[in-house]
């Protein structure tokens, strides 16, 4: 049956083969997602610029990322596990041994969101630990904490904070880097122009949100221009990057993106993405903003505000799965 089912799907897949066609399609591709991630990830940045030291700064700056974290959320548990589920289920990859056996994607999805809770509880410790140097004395040592200008403690919270915020928007780069590696070398490999075709339209739209989602964290953190300038260059270019990738690997092996080893990769790499994903959304966006931050919880109509926005983001990002 297995068998059987493989041989439809190819069939189904052979009438839309057309390489020349395909690769006209991916070049084409590779400029419209470089500008739709840039235009996608600026976009909070500016909006941040805009409002910085006006009254609706901070409200402003709230709303943006719970939407950015709608945007993360609905990433992760519409876009990537079920992708990565559907590569490891395929017929070529499940009818093999081990991958038959029992549920990769759920497990390395775990994996992902353990190693983010690893990176997130060591970074969280060394910027502690940061705060306080140690002093010998002849009976003990002491840990006395370190002043930074004769700030206080305020100061010293805010800069905790704006370094944990740091953390989170880096982390949440690299689980989206890999999110967009799939999709690129994915989409480089393909030489199926009915899969293709409707994905260029699909992937600008999901490139804007994503970048906007990435975007409000960044806007957050408050890094230098130097390093918002690196991050949004680096989001812009992976996927067109993982799609010359992909149609380098199909030109010099002959794999398509539905050969078995393209889908494994395709499955794990998409799992572990997940996983990152679902931990840093839930826990250092969501969690941090509705549970702990002070402004939102003084302020009822700004949480009902910020309620709508991770609805309409989550929304947003949800409804483009019907395309990409």
């Amino acid at each position: 049956m297995a068998s059987s089912a493989c041989t439809t799907d190819f069939a189904r897949a052979a009438a839309c083969r057309d390489g020349a066609a395909a690769a006209h399609l991916k070049v084409l591709s590779i400029f419209i997602i470089f500008v739709t991630s840039v235009a996608g990830m600026s976009s909070p940045v500016i909006l941040a610029g805009v409002f910085r030291g006006k009254p609706l700064y901070d409200k402003a700056i709230v709303v943006i990322k719970c939407f950015a974290a709608g945007v993360i959320l609905s990433t992760s548990l519409v876009h990537v596990l079920p992708d990565a589920y559907a590569a490891l289920a395929d017929c070529h990859v499940a009818s093999r041994h081990p991958w038959r056996d029992f549920p990769f994607a759920g497990l390395v999805t775990l994996i992902g969101a353990l190693l983010a809770l690893v990176v997130d509880l060591a970074a969280s410790s060394h910027v502690e630990h940061a705060q306080y140097a140690p002093v010998v004395t002849q009976e003990k040592e002491v840990a006395v904490e370190v002043e930074h200008g004769g700030g206080g403690e305020g100061e010293r919270g805010e800069d905790l904070v704006k370094l944990k915020q740091r953390l989170v928007s880096q982390v949440l780069e690299i689980g989206i880097i890999f999110h967009s590696v799939i999709i690129g070398v994915t989409m480089g490999m393909s030489q199926n122009v009915c899969t293709i075709r409707p994905l260029v339209a699909a992937l600008a739209f999901h490139q804007i949100f994503e970048g906007m989602g990435l975007g409000g964290c960044v806007a957050q953190a408050g890094f230098n221009v130097g390093t918002i300038a690196y991050m949004c260059f680096m989001f812009a270019v992976t996927t067109p990057m993982g799609i010359i990738l992909g149609m380098a690997i199909f030109s010099l092996t002959g794999f398509d993106d539905s050969s078995p080893n393209a889908l494994i990769m395709e499955g794990l790499l998409g799992s572990i993405s997940s996983g990152i994903l679902i931990y840093m959304a839930l826990v250092d966006l969501i969690a941090v903003d509705f549970f702990h931050n002070k402004l939102m919880n003084s302020n009822p109509s700004l949480k009902k505000s910020s309620f709508l926005a991770l609805t309409l983001g989550s929304a947003a990002m949800s409804i483009l799965a019907l395309w990409a």
